[in-house]
């Protein structure tokens, strides 16, 4: 299997140091996200996939739910355990295609704010999948937020979609239609001027093409939404909030 691991570990730690636990609270921008997967944790426990400073798990953890994470980038989970203490939320460095999390009975596992686009390989990606079931209970859920590509925005020889436009930020993706990779530039600006630059890679996947993934690691679709308000999916959707369920 292709591993972009060592990349996304380089590229996460280097961003983890602009994160601070102060970024972490349970405002009214997360407070839809948490009600959504504290409705499906239950009594928990949850795994988030990707779980970076954990601004999703540390508010989740402090509204009941027992929450464990994997994460690639070391540097994040170091920002995590500043919030937050290990013995607290368990977090487990490596590849959320392959890592190993503590326990094998967990009522949700979750991966949020377009991380599924972060493994840089189809194999990864299906193995992500796998790694979600066989760590999930029976009757357990796995969920997937992610932005739906918009290719539609291309006119014919265009690679090139604009994101945010203001005068502090201007971030655009550039479009790979061949092997899916998508690379999201930003740009900082003071005064009209750029002060710094950068960007992340990325591999979008499209939902049809997570239900098939879905379906080869034996777990079924539930529901698919547009946004956490449960919203209903269509076709001029830019986003989904996927649920599969794993079998009794």
């Amino acid at each position: 299997m292709l591993d972009s691991s060592a990349e996304q570990q380089e590229i996460w730690d280097r961003i983890a140091a602009h994160y601070h636990p102060s970024d972490v609270a349970d405002t009214e921008a997360v407070a839809g996200t948490l009600d959504f997967l504290a409705e499906l944790a239950g009594d928990g426990p949850a795994l988030e996939l990707a779980v970076g400073a954990g601004r999703i798990a540390v508010p989740l953890l402090r509204r009941g739910v027992e929450v464990a994470g994997v994460d690639v980038s070391p540097a994040m989970i170091e920002v995590l355990h500043a919030t937050v203490p290990a013995t607290d939320l368990p977090a487990t460095v490596g590849s959320m295609a392959t890592a190993d999390a503590p326990g094998r009975d967990y009522a949700l596992v979750y991966i949020v704010y377009n991380a599924i686009t972060c493994l840089l390989h189809q194999d990864e990606q299906i193995a992500c999948f796998h790694n979600a079931a066989r760590h999930l209970r029976p009757g357990g859920h796995f969920v997937i937020e992610v932005w739906v590509p918009q290719l539609r925005q291309l006119p014919p020889g265009q690679a090139l979609v604009p994101g945010t436009v203001t005068d502090n930020l201007l971030i655009f993706d550039s479009y790979d239609l061949v092997t899916q990779r998508v690379f999201s530039h930003h740009y900082q600006l003071n005064n009209g001027q750029v002060i710094s630059a950068g960007g992340t890679p990325h591999r979008y996947v499209w939902p049809s093409e997570m239900d098939v993934m879905a379906k080869m690691a034996g777990l079924g679709l539930v529901n698919r939404y547009a946004d956490w308000d449960r919203s209903p999916f269509t076709g001029e959707s830019p986003s989904s909030v996927s649920v599969w369920r794993k079998p009794h």
